[in-house]
């Protein structure tokens, strides 16, 4: 499930949050890459957006 769907991001303009995501840089193997690109397209979001998701559902 998309949450943007349609809809254009704007270039440092919060949306889906209360403030602007920031680049970071992670580093996996092939096959976990390949696993994470395969469930963030069943779930409808990008693999950032699911780490996102994940982090904050598991962080409190």
């Amino acid at each position: 499930m998309s949450i943007r769907k349609g809809q254009k991001g704007l270039k440092n303009t919060p949306y889906i949050y209360d403030e602007v995501k920031k680049k970071h840089t992670l580093a996996f193997t092939p096959t976990a890459w390949e696993l994470l690109q395969v469930k963030a397209k069943e779930q409808g979001v990008s693999v950032s957006e699911m780490i996102e998701q994940w982090i904050r559902k598991t962080a409190g």
